[in-house]
């Protein structure tokens, strides 16, 4: 019998100082099996980051290795935003930019220095965007997951304040590329 995702609602006061972009989002995350809550809370913040109209978490998530984490598609269906959180191969990387001009990429675990530093040169001969989200705020952050929560977001720079009913943290963003 196979393992079923666990699902998370989350609504999210979303306000993105740089962008003028401010929402209420109501998420609906389906967490898989093999996906720990950091990973999850990654492409949460990755999520907010971005937000835009459109901007989804793909279908399938870890059990569909040819989707991004996060998509934006255009009205006839050609994707028109491809968004990875972890440290995706390089290959997987320059599909991506076949099949779309805006890339990003959020690194995010304990091995990510290790990562960018293996594949720094390899990337920057491609057009897309990667960024850092420090592990141990990542950590902080999933320690505040709840199955349905509410999270106040706000984006001001380089920062990421998440605040929640269980805590609150700041993210220091820095970008590689």
């Amino acid at each position: 019998m196979a393992l079923r995702p666990t699902i998370y609602k989350l609504k999210i006061s979303l306000s993105d100082l740089d962008r003028h972009y401010y929402d209420t989002l109501n998420l609906t995350l389906a967490q898989h099996p093999s996906e720990k809550l950091e990973r999850m809370m990654a492409r949460v913040v990755a999520y907010c980051l971005n937000a835009e109209e459109g901007l989804a978490f793909s279908k399938g998530g870890l059990s569909e290795p040819d989707e991004p984490d996060l998509a934006t598609y255009e009205l006839d269906g050609r994707l028109s935003r491809w968004i990875d959180v972890g440290e995706p191969a390089v290959d997987r990387l320059k599909k991506a930019c076949r099949l779309t001009s805006r890339v990003s990429v959020y690194s995010f675990n304990s091995k990510s220095e290790v990562w960018w530093a293996q594949n720094r040169e390899k990337l920057a001969t491609l057009p897309l965007s990667v960024y850092q989200l420090p592990w141990s705020d990542i950590q902080t952050v999933a320690s505040m997951v709840e199955r349905v929560m509410a999270l106040s977001v706000t984006i001001s720079g380089d920062a990421v304040h998440v605040a929640a009913d269980s805590g609150e943290c700041e993210l220091r963003i820095t970008t590689l590329q």
